[in-house]
């Protein structure tokens, strides 16, 4: 019997457009491969489909909170469904970027000095005065992102102290906790890992120049406005620095199948933590399929042989 897969996109969190890009982006490769499946968006008709059509393992593109905070997992595992990617556990864990941070420090991983502060505590102890107090601590250039979220929305560069409140607020209109970094000058790189069942490994790393000096949303998502290398322009030592931190940041975290871990490369030579996305895009401008390609894998035969590997799994 012919193995029937689907493609979950779309969703409603604020990356749902890029999101429906990158399940398009997959019907239409594992198509290519003759591969059956399906796309279709994660609304409240998925369980009754689920019970109704015999899927073998769904891959999901969905990005943000829908797809990578766990709970869509933690149903798909519920309703018995295998799917491609980290456990609801690991999602949960890589999805709260502090949370990540500490646990990669703790691994020996390095990450930029950094400090969490929800919402209710910067408007309650007074936001000037905190916000007086963070940049005497981190000092400047700053990175402000919030604590959970994806595709650089809410993130701003603040490199005066008088560009901080308006970077807060826009941090705060997408989540209630505000991650506030020192900012690292150096080489960004994004490094997917892969396991297809013979341990992690990290495909070439791409290197991330957005025209703009700055990888936001537009820099992501529109065409011609970064420019990528890969693989990286990185000395060799470095190179290998940096795979090496990509697959231990995915083993620490409890990551499988699949990840891709933001890193930039300090003046020193050491790769610094930025953050880890366990449902990469994969849309024309998304990085993993870079990395694949530059590999000298097939995009689609590799979807597929991760579809096969985690119908092979007990949900």
């Amino acid at each position: 019997m012919t193995a029937r897969y689907l493609v979950l996109a779309g969703g409603l969190s604020h990356e749902r457009d890029v999101s429906l890009k990158s399940g398009r982006r997959v019907l239409d490769a594992l198509r290519h491969e003759g591969v059956e499946a399906d796309l279709r968006d994660a609304d409240a008709s998925l369980l009754a489909t689920l019970a109704e059509v015999p899927y073998d393992a769904v891959f999901v593109a969905l990005h943000g909170g829908a797809g990578e905070d766990g709970a869509l997992r933690e149903v798909l595992d519920v309703a018995g469904v295998p799917h491609v990617g980290a456990t609801p556990d690991a999602c949960r864990i890589a999805w709260d970027k502090p949370t990540a941070k500490s646990l990669a420090r703790r691994a020996g991983l390095a990450t930029p000095a950094s400090v969490v502060l929800p919402h209710a505590a910067f408007r309650e102890l007074g936001a000037a005065a905190v916000l007086d107090r963070l940049v005497g601590h981190l000092g400047l250039p700053l990175m402000v992102k919030p604590a959970r979220g994806g595709s650089a929305l809410g993130c701003t560069t603040v490199d005066k102290p008088d560009e901080l409140p308006a970077a807060m607020v826009s941090c705060f209109s997408y989540g209630e906790a505000a991650l506030v970094e020192r900012f690292v000058e150096g080489t960004e790189v994004a490094v997917t890992v892969l396991d297809t069942g013979d341990g992690p490994r990290a495909l070439p790393a791409v290197e991330i120049v957005p025209v703009s000096g700055v990888y936001d949303y537009t820099a992501r998502y529109t065409a011609g406005q970064t420019d990528f290398f890969c693989p990286a322009r990185l000395a060799p030592p470095v190179e290998a620095a940096v795979a090496e931190a990509a697959v231990a940041a995915h083993t620490t975290l409890g990551l499988r199948d699949l990840s891709r871990v933001d890193l930039v490369v300090d003046a020193d030579g050491v790769p610094q933590l930025l953050e880890v996305n366990t449902a990469p895009g994969m849309t024309e401008t998304s990085l993993l399929p870079m990395a694949v390609e530059a590999a000298g894998l097939s995009f689609g035969a590799l979807l597929h042989e991760l579809l096969q590997q985690a119908a092979a799994r007990t949900p």
